[in-house]
């Protein structure tokens, strides 16, 4: 009894291994034609076709690459010191600040020694832009000059009926460019049109005695 159990066992393994085998032949031979079938779909001239779109494509990749790998390499050559003139624009502020504490000193004031004082100040300052300018940073001029917010930066308006509304009349902090580059823009004080702000003030009036 338990031989023929046994028997039947091994004949159904043997069942079982028979049919996962013609499946895995199934599959190979499916994959076998799949890749067959790929092989007759693309033509030579397909395929040609084909590499010589990735080569364009690989080549306008080097050539992007070759142009940004320029382009820094240029930036870094002509723009490689805009940091240090950056930090050293604080040279000529200390001296601006310098000139107004020693203006303000109440035991100065009005004394020859503090005249020759602010001589001597005013001409390191003039040696500094000097410098400056001949190292590609220079002054942007803004006095009596439309407000331009590429270069300008207004901090305060002041009213002024001689100027046109938006002109600069005040420079509270000299700004630079370096090259073609803004470096830090000029604080500046604009002018504002106190006969519109009257007339303004009229209108408003009589709008509301009309109502």
């Amino acid at each position: 009894m338990e031989k023929e159990e046994n028997q039947n066992i091994e004949n159904e393994v043997s069942e079982e291994n028979k049919e996962d085998n013609h499946n895995n032949d199934g599959l190979s031979s499916e994959n076998h034609e799949n890749n067959t079938d790929n092989l007759k779909t693309g033509s030579p001239e397909d395929k040609i076709s084909e590499l010589e779109d990735k080569l364009a494509r690989t080549f306008a990749e080097m050539e992007n690459q070759r142009r940004r790998f320029e382009k820094e390499k240029e930036d870094a050559f002509d723009y490689g010191g805009f940091s240090f003139a950056k930090e050293a624009l604080n040279l000529i502020d200390n001296l601006e600040r310098s000139k107004q504490v020693l203006k303000n000193d109440e035991s100065l004031k009005d004394t020859e020694s503090l005249k020759k004082l602010l001589d001597h100040l005013d001409i390191i300052n003039k040696d500094l832009i000097s410098i400056f300018s001949k190292n590609n940073i220079k002054p942007i001029d803004s006095l009596n000059k439309k407000l331009d917010p590429h270069f300008h930066q207004a901090m305060i308006e002041i009213e002024d009926d001689q100027k046109e509304p938006g002109v600069i009349i005040q420079e509270i902090q000299k700004g630079f460019t370096f090259k073609d580059r803004l470096l830090r823009p000029s604080l500046v004080g604009v002018s504002k049109n106190t006969i519109n702000k009257d007339t303004k003030t009229e209108e408003n009036n009589e709008n509301l005695e009309k109502k």
